[in-house]
């Protein structure tokens, strides 16, 4: 018996260990970002999800919410927030759209088919999440925050896609393809990557 409890408290030591160093280097890896010319320059990509999706192959996609929402509470610990929260509301809703489906998936299906399926749902979810978040509470918020009107920040996206008419078409030309685009990137690293640090996660 008490060797049973020894066994599941240094498991579970481990996994708390795994779970502090992935959100650790996702949030560094969160510091390095960069706009896309496909959408305003206030939406900036970063890689951390691979971090974080590397953590949900590993561990199991309970853990990569974990390790997705601790990474967003560290940038706001060392570096604050510049958008009242609302950029770091959206950024876990959407890292737990794409992590948390593509962990699961993963998860019943421990295979590079599996894997790759995974990160497809991911970011099919991820790119739909996106639009419903940034059109209906990241977009109005923003507004709100910055005494910016809505049509400035359509403008901004006009100047990109002619198209660009209105926050559906906003969030239809720009969001959407930003998101999609994310996904893919992430993805590719993510599946290149993990068999090499496989080993080390599952240690």
């Amino acid at each position: 018996m008490s060797t049973s409890v020894k066994s599941h408290q240094g498991i579970t030591t481990r996994q708390l260990a795994k779970v502090a160093i992935l959100s650790a280097l996702a949030f560094v890896v969160m510091m390095i970002e960069f706009p896309l010319p496909i959408a305003p320059p206030f939406y900036k990509l970063d890689f951390s999800e691979v971090i974080v999706l590397m953590g949900g192959f590993a561990l199991g996609p309970v853990y990569a919410v974990i390790i997705e929402a601790l990474k967003i509470l560290l940038n706001v610990l060392f570096t604050g927030s510049q958008t009242a929260f609302v950029g770091e509301f959206a950024n876990f809703v959407m890292g737990f759209a794409f992590v948390f489906p593509a962990a699961m998936y993963y998860q019943y299906n421990k295979t590079k088919k599996g894997a790759l399926l995974g990160m497809v749902f991911g970011t099919v979810i991820l790119a739909v999440v996106s639009a419903f978040v940034n059109g209906f509470i990241m977009l109005p918020m923003y507004s709100a925050l910055y005494h910016m009107p809505m049509e400035t920040i359509v403008a901004m996206g006009s100047a990109i896609f002619p198209a660009v008419t209105n926050v559906f078409t906003f969030c239809l030309f720009c969001v959407v393809p930003f998101n999609i685009v994310k996904g893919v990137l992430v993805s590719l690293i993510t599946y290149l990557a993990y068999k090499h640090v496989s080993p080390l996660l599952h240690s």
